[in-house]
């Protein structure tokens, strides 16, 4: 049975946890002080620990490094406010597992402690030439990083008002910017986080067999189909079904998956017996299918179906409040997963990161701040670690934004008339999504 300390001043929020946390099969310990934590950890050993970051006489970061001493295999989760988001970051860098804002949901802290019950925590080899560092925890690249900007606050918002309920949902925003961490995040403060979250890119799979993973087959339906097989339907039965970039789907497979959402029940290729379903349906694109419905590329009643509940994501360069948040996170990130120490940004570095426009977004930023910690050799990220093109990107951003304007609503014009106003086209003569041309539209106030 796993160990817990609860760490929490709140008496009868403490008290709440730890009856909810040994309904569920753990053994849970708790403490309401530092000294009184210091004592337990010093005494006891913990597979997970709980903190509150806000304590009497201090906080629950100030216990890390006894924690990474005495016992380097135990896990620490912090609980936070939006006022103590970047203190809880910053104890990542220091070997936290991770941090749950307040207020959660009793399924959300269970999905995040289960997470780091999975989590391996392998210590760093030592000799007598090697500086002592934390152990090193190997983490599952899902953690949700919630902004204190405007728009990660609605962002968060909309995901705790419809993640309790069953409604499909609809992300929309543009490439990276997070869509699939967003619907685990949906499924793991839902009903149905202790059952799977299967993501399927619809981009990637093949025409040819599209049906045969979403529904599954039989032995011997077709060349190839060796053995029996479970579809991803089948695969997500009693959780959630994300489908990324379902726009790419044919009109063959969109009237497929129209039908087992609205009857709950599928056939695998093959076979006449039918299999009860019950999944919920998350989808996302980075495409405006609305327009795509008008265009007679997808079916109208399949997005009502999607529907229900619409987020869109915002960009990165639509969060500038929180790019340092962000950075910061993903710092703390590579240093665990590439066993370095790079725990600064310097000044200029700082101003390069805000300043540049990020058009990958959060995957962009991950890959780029990844680079960098391996390129740096001191505990401050200085200008030189970041790739060429994030530093230039950075130097010439006003410059570029202005001369882009001067050409960019005539660019736009001339494609929709070479086109006859048909967006797709245009979109595609342009080299930009729909969405983008949309949005462009919309900015220059183009009467089209």
């Amino acid at each position: 049975m796993p160990k817990i300390l609860i760490i929490e001043d709140d008496t009868a929020f403490c008290q709440m946890l730890q009856k909810f946390l040994a309904k569920n099969g753990f053994d849970v310990s708790t403490s309401y002080s530092i000294k009184e934590a210091e004592d337990l950890i010093s005494s006891s050993t913990f597979d997970i620990i709980l903190s509150d970051v806000r304590l009497p006489k201090g906080n629950g970061v100030t216990l890390l490094p006894q924690v990474k001493r005495d016992s380097p295999r135990t896990q620490v989760i912090l609980m936070t406010g939006y006022a103590e988001v970047k203190t809880a970051v910053n104890a990542i860098k220091k070997g936290a597992f991770d941090y749950i804002s307040k207020p959660f949901t009793p399924e959300a802290i269970l999905a995040v402690i289960k997470e780091a019950l999975n989590t391996d925590v392998i210590e760093a080899k030592i000799d007598d030439k090697t500086p002592k560092k934390a152990p090193i925890a190997e983490r599952k690249p899902v953690g949700f990083l919630k902004g204190q900007g405007e728009k990660s606050k609605k962002l968060q918002q909309y995901i705790e008002l419809v993640a309790p309920t069953n409604m499909s949902v609809l992300l929309t925003g543009e490439s990276g910017t997070g869509k699939e961490v967003t619907a685990n995040s949906i499924h793991r403060a839902s009903n149905r986080s202790d059952k799977p979250f299967i993501a399927v890119d619809c981009g990637a799979i093949p025409k040819e067999i599209a049906t045969s993973e979403f529904f599954g087959h039989v032995k011997g339906s077709f060349t190839g189909a060796i053995d029996d097989k479970k579809g991803h339907f089948e695969a997500a039965n009693g959780g959630t079904l994300f489908l990324d970039e379902v726009g790419n789907l044919s009109y063959e497979h969109q009237v497929q998956l129209l039908r087992a959402i609205q009857e709950r029940k599928i056939k695998r290729v093959g076979s006449t017996q039918e299999i009860l379903v019950d999944i919920r349906i998350i989808a996302a694109t980075n495409e405006n299918l609305l327009e795509a419905v008008e265009e007679g590329d997808f079916r109208e009643d399949l997005y009502h179906r999607l529907n229900e509940f619409s987020i869109e994501v915002p960009s990165l360069r639509d969060r500038k409040e929180d790019i340092l948040l962000f950075a910061d996170y993903f710092l703390a990130r590579s240093n665990s997963e590439l066993n370095k120490n790079v725990l600064y940004f310097s000044e200029e570095t700082k101003r390069i990161l805000m300043d540049y426009d990020w058009p990958g977004n959060l995957r962009e930023m991950k890959n780029v701040i990844k680079r960098a910690v391996l390129f740096s050799n001191t505990e401050t990220m200085l200008p030189t670690a970041l790739a060429d093109e994030v530093v230039d990107g950075a130097s010439n951003h006003k410059e570029l934004v202005f001369s882009k304007g001067d050409f960019e609503k005539e660019r736009i014009l001339d494609a929709l008339k070479q086109t006859n106003f048909n967006k797709s086209k245009a979109a595609k003569l342009l080299q930009i999504t729909r969405k983008t041309l949309y949005n462009k539209i919309n900015q220059y106030q183009l009467d089209v």
